[in-house]
Parts: C-alpha cells; structure tokens; sequence
C-alpha cells in the first residue's frame, strides 16, 4: 500500500497503534520498508525486559540507544526504522521507541510534551525520563532545570501545566512537523510532499497545510494537481469556519496563477 494511504487508514477513527503510525510515517521517505522489521525490532528489544530499570539498561545501555546532538536535523533522526537501525535519534523518536518497548515489556510509559523537550514519564507520578540523555532520570524540579536550559526561559512560570500528556495523535503531528521544517528548510519538495498529506490527514485548522502543499506541488510542475486542491478546499464544506473571506480570495488567486502557467 501506498505509505500515505496507509498511514491515513491507521489514524482514520480510534487512537491509531503508535510503532505502526511510526513505522508508516518512516515508509514516506523509503516505500520499500516493511513495517514487520520494525515491529520485530521493537519485539526483540522487548524480550527480558521487566522493570523499567530494565529497560534503562536494555536501551540505553546494552544497544547504546543515545541523541544525536551532532547532527540533530538529520531527518533519519525522525524515521523510526533509521533511529531502529542506527540507534540514534530525537527526544520524540526515541520516546517512541521507550514506550513502545515498554508496553510490550507490561511497563506503562506515556510521552510529555514539554517545551523545548519531549519526555516520558510513568503515568500518574512525577517520575520523568530524558531518553535523549541516556534514559536520565528527573523529577519535575529536573524537569524545571531542563526546561530553562533549552528554551532560555530563565522567567517563565513552570509547573504540571508545561509536563502535559500528549496523546498518540499529537505524537505522530510531532513527529510530521519535525520532518516539515527539515524539508522546507532542505527545499526537498518531494520528501514534504508526502509529509504534508499525512499531516492533512491529522486534524487540522485553516488552509495553511493546503496552500503549502500547493506550492510544493507546483514547485514540482505539477500546477493543474495544485490548482485543483486549492480549488477543492476553497469550495468544501466547512472552508468558512477556518478562513474569512480575504483567505479564500488569497487561495482562489493563488489557484488562478497556478493555472496560468498550463496556458
């Protein structure tokens, strides 16, 4: 199946299975992978594990599961069957990869959405783990620490508000938004081609998504395809919640210099 039809069949209804979203989202920049490897992966670092200081060891100590600070925009660092195969990746993957070994493990883990950070922690405690660092332990005053180091923040507030669960949807955004800024930023048009419908297929406000992917489409001469999506949204149903009138007009013309280029 097509990587993007696959991974719209997964989080189409109920929250989606986090390591196949992953592993759909990973197939985007290489069709060929079979999702079974990964899952199999994840089995196999699994096996033995049955404590959470277990699972410290098996990933970050045994398989030398580590950040990649160096090159921290590589966009194999957002791909779980790159940061699988490599044992290396960012905070949000390899939080992927902890919880998923730990629930195959009967260990429970959930992610946080810290700014500036993605954690995991144990439900219904303050017991944090930074898998960038190593599977270091915090509570919420390392938490704190953390939090001012890599934003700048040195005033904000902090408090549980900032340590907020993310659910599996907002994960797998995470993650897509990841990959759209390297790819923008890489002018890789047909990498943030295959992002952009993934991430259309999240739930979503406005036309932003829309319009860029648009322009990636007509960066790619593709300009009647382009044309015709922005066309589509404009006159869709529930357009108008999202957009005001001077936005729709901006797309409408937007749709009309696309076309221009077909004549």
């Amino acid at each position: 199946m097509d990587p993007v039809a696959r991974f719209l069949n997964l989080v189409t209804g109920p929250e989606p299975a986090l390591d196949e979203a992953a592993l759909a989202i990973a197939a985007g920049a290489d069709p060929d992978r079979d999702p079974k490897t990964g899952l199999a992966e994840l089995d196999r670092l699994a096996e033995g594990v049955t404590d959470l200081d277990g699972l410290v060891a098996r990933l970050f100590v045994a398989e030398g599961y580590t950040g990649n600070a160096a090159d921290y925009y590589d966009p194999r660092n957002s791909l779980l069957f790159d940061v699988l195969e490599r044992r290396t990746g960012i905070p949000i993957t390899l939080a992927v990869v902890a919880i998923e070994v730990g629930r195959r493990a009967g260990i429970a883990l959930e992610g946080v959405g810290m700014p500036g950070h993605f954690l995991v922690r144990v439900p219904d405690t303050q017991r944090y783990l930074d898998v960038f660092d190593g599977g270091r332990r915090l509570d919420q005053a390392g938490c704190e620490i953390l939090f001012r180091s890599s934003t700048g923040a040195s005033d904000a507030a902090f408090g549980p508000s900032l340590l907020p669960r993310v659910s599996t949807r907002q994960v797998l955004a995470r993650m897509l938004e990841n990959l759209r800024g390297i790819y923008r930023a890489k002018s890789d048009h047909v990498n943030l081609e295959w992002v952009l419908r993934m991430r259309l297929g999240l739930r979503h406000e406005g036309p932003e998504l829309v319009r860029e992917l648009g322009k990636v489409l007509g960066a790619q001469a593709r300009w009647d395809e382009a044309a015709r999506l922005l066309e589509s949204w404009a006159d869709g149903p529930g357009r108008g919640a999202h957009a005001g009138v001077g936005v729709l007009e901006e797309v409408k013309v937007e749709a009309k210099q696309l076309r221009a280029h077909l004549n």
